[in-house]
């Protein structure tokens, strides 16, 4: 009888703290997106704004320059396991998918890095075949202008300046969204 009892007892507790957990899951999910909301500066519907970025190559480019093109900008870290993770979907569903569209620019931009690092990483993922050019940007300046934290985040920037798609972080259902969005814009 003590042993049913103490079994219930022990079936409620788990339950219980099941329950509990499910709720703080829940709270911290909902605080995160609120944070990555109040951390996004430029929003679907905001003009992008204009930069110059330098290329680990030497080249420099500007937006300004890229209007009417569908630009993808990418902000991303060698540090960053969801940036690296979406890196590898980058080669087959962006790069070969949209070659030759001479109406789309990808802009990957690593935020606080030094070049070297940048260089180094970017090295060993030629090794992989993930190989595209990305820009520098040591001092966050560009960074800034479009969020405060978390990454990777993209910007999908229609041929008038306008932000029309973002993300934050890595998930293969969102960066499904993001490649049939350019494809809706280049049509």
């Amino acid at each position: 009888m003590r042993t049913k009892i103490y079994i219930k007892a022990l079936w409620g507790i788990f339950l219980s703290v099941i329950f509990i957990m499910n709720v703080s899951a829940q709270d911290s999910n909902d605080s995160t997106k609120k944070s990555e909301e109040e951390s996004t500066i430029i929003k679907v519907g905001n003009m992008a704004p204009d930069f110059t970025v330098e290329m680990l190559d030497g080249r420099s480019l500007n937006l300004s320059d890229m209007k009417g093109k569908v630009v993808l900008v990418n902000f991303w870290a060698t540090w960053c396991g969801p940036c690296m993770a979406e890196f590898k979907e980058i080669p087959e569903k962006i790069i070969k998918r949209f070659e030759g569209k001479e109406d789309f620019i990808f802009v990957p931009i690593s935020r606080g890095e030094t070049r070297e690092t940048v260089q180094k990483k970017m090295n060993q993922l030629r090794r992989v075949g993930i190989v595209f050019p990305v820009g520098l940007d040591p001092d966050k300046k560009i960074y800034e202008s479009y969020a405060t934290m978390y990454i990777p985040r993209n910007f999908l920037i229609d041929k008038d300046g306008k932000v029309v798609f973002t993300s934050v972080g890595f998930e293969e259902k969102t960066f499904t969204a993001l490649v049939d969005k350019i494809d809706q814009l280049l049509k």
